[in-house]
């Protein structure tokens, strides 16, 4: 027997989120006890601050331009590395994917892609790699038609009925008490909730495994990424009244418009309306629309939404336990991204490489029977791209060369200097180009020229469908010209409100950093047409 693996996976997970990350109203014993007992990774960040390029990033092990998917839209190609597939064909293992896959477009009403076709086909796989695969997004319906796995379940068992609570996916609709975009108290019952639906499915294959089987399960919550509509039942949990705004926050429309006036031209835009965050978000979200009420009820959504991830893991856990495989689990719990939850007076994801969207919860809790001891908090930086690695580590089987991270270190002291992090707009009407490197304590995002209005192969299927009136799409209203960017001192500016880019003091450290930044990134890029919109 070797040791298993235990991947789990959240959406758009804040990495202050955590009880074991400083945060102060969700209780999250669970993975609070994993990084008590294993590794804490303090500067864990992503490579993409989308979902479809960060989970291409963790499935492959490669940079987002050596897999090609450089943006929501690109689907990850067939003939793509799979550290699942890997493990399958090199070691043996079992190998499944229960929740949110997302490796391929999931505007797809042709049902053009496996991910989005499997469910009406009545496959579970295999997929990937995966030998077994039942996935969920974030709604279960589009309309009357069910989506992927969970849809089709939660519409055989419990009717169409079931599915009108959750909020309309990107469509920014008011509910909740406050009115707040894509909030809504859900009438579902929690035990049919895609929370708990995940990790009934997680535990119902490790019931389908006999007891000496090796197995890398990756466990992916849909939650706590938007829309915000966990049961009403749990509502009890965190009552948005008794919330401040978010310590991101400036506090006022004039400190905001302060502090984001001294970065690039969309963040200052995106606040005043000029600039439309089409690629993060609802294309009909406007920020100064958003009240402070309506922060603190989206606040409290996602408190709730992770106490129940964090309740989900210890079914879960609790399962592994009764087999009897805790002594050789290893337990790996990160996210895909961030959210702005407030930070800055902004909700959602996009272009903006900051802390709020690219630090990540990253914990390891090593297999008790591998003799790694924990107790670890890690403050050299890892990344999305270091998770297959790793898990090739706790396999036992040599890392491929189309791999380009290295395992996590499981203690203090690796001499790991630098995390690289990138953004292409998947918009060619929007063409935003950012290179981000954190090292020795600082943020540097250096930004490459636009290109608005470039080809990039979603415009084909604007003129197809007419969408946006066809031709290229949306476009953006700031362009750069290569000579803007964002420098941050992490620890002294903890929510990066001072962009000191242009500090005369500075030019030496920041033209060192975008050196060693371009040193960094792999020469070579992978062009993949962009296809859908999402």
């Amino acid at each position: 027997m070797g040791r298993k693996i235990l991947f789990i996976t959240t959406d758009q997970q804040r990495y202050d989120s955590l009880g074991c990350n400083g945060g102060t109203v969700a209780r999250t014993p669970v993975v609070d006890g994993l990084a008590r007992d294993g590794m804490n990774y303090r500067r864990a960040y992503n490579q993409n601050t989308v979902c479809m390029p960060a989970r291409s990033t963790m499935l492959t092990g490669q940079y987002v331009r050596t897999h090609g998917v450089v943006a929501n839209g690109v689907p990850l190609p067939a003939g793509a590395p799979s550290v699942a597939a890997y493990l399958h064909d090199k070691a043996g293992y079992s190998t499944a994917l229960l929740g949110k896959a997302h490796f391929e477009p999931g505007f797809d009403l042709q049902m053009q892609w496996p991910e989005n076709r499997m469910a009406k086909d009545g496959s579970t796989g295999p997929y990937r790699g995966f030998e077994h695969a039942e996935l969920a997004v974030h709604v279960p319906a589009f309309g009357e038609r069910p989506l992927q796995h969970y849809g089709r379940w939660l519409i055989d068992n419990h009717g169409i009925e079931a599915t009108k609570g959750f909020s309309p996916l990107l469509a920014a609709q008011p509910g909740g008490e406050t009115g707040a975009p894509e909030t809504r108290i859900n009438p579902i019952p929690r035990e049919w909730y895609h929370t708990d639906w995940v990790a009934d499915r997680t535990i119902a294959y490790l019931d389908s495994l006999p007891a000496d089987a090796d197995w890398f399960v990756w466990m992916s919550f849909p939650d706590p990424h938007h829309p915000w509509d966990p049961p009403a039942s749990e509502q009890h949990r965190c009552n948005w009244r008794d919330l401040d705004l978010p310590p991101g926050h400036p506090g006022s429309p004039a400190e905001i418009e302060r502090v984001l006036a001294q970065k690039p031209a969309h963040w200052l835009g995106l606040w005043e309306g000029s600039f439309i965050n089409a690629e993060g978000g609802p294309g009909s979200y406007r920020p100064q629309a958003v009240t402070d009420d309506n922060i603190r009820e989206i606040n409290a959504m996602s408190h709730i939404m992770n106490e129940l991830i964090d309740e989900a893991c210890g079914r879960v856990l609790r399962r592994v336990e009764e087999r009897g495989w805790n002594d050789d689990t290893d337990v790996i719990f990160t996210t895909d991204h961030g959210e702005l939850q407030g930070d800055y007076g902004l909700i959602f994801k996009g272009p903006f490489h900051t802390d709020s969207l690219m630090r990540l919860p990253m914990v390891w809790r090593p297999a008790p029977s591998a003799g790694v001891r924990g107790g670890h908090e890690i403050s050299e930086p890892v990344g999305q791209l270091d998770l297959a690695p790793t898990f090739c580590e706790i396999a036992g089987v040599p890392q491929p060369e189309w791999m380009q991270g290295a395992p996590l270190p499981t203690a203090p002291g690796s001499g790991r200097e630098r995390v690289l992090c990138e953004w292409d707009s998947q918009f060619p009407g929007y063409g935003m180009h950012l290179r981000t490197i954190y090292r020795d304590g600082w943020l540097c995002t250096a930004y490459e020229p636009s290109t608005v209005g470039r080809p990039n192969g979603l415009e084909e299927f604007f003129g197809e469908t007419g969408m946006f009136g066809g031709g290229i799409g949306p476009m953006s209203s700031v362009a750069y010209q290569g000579t803007e960017g964002e420098l941050y001192d992490v620890e002294g500016d903890p929510h990066q409100w001072e962009n000191r880019w242009d500090d005369p003091g500075l030019g030496a450290l920041r033209a060192d950093l975008v050196a060693d930044l371009y040193s960094g990134l792999p020469a070579e890029r992978t062009v993949l047409k962009v296809e859908r919109p999402a």
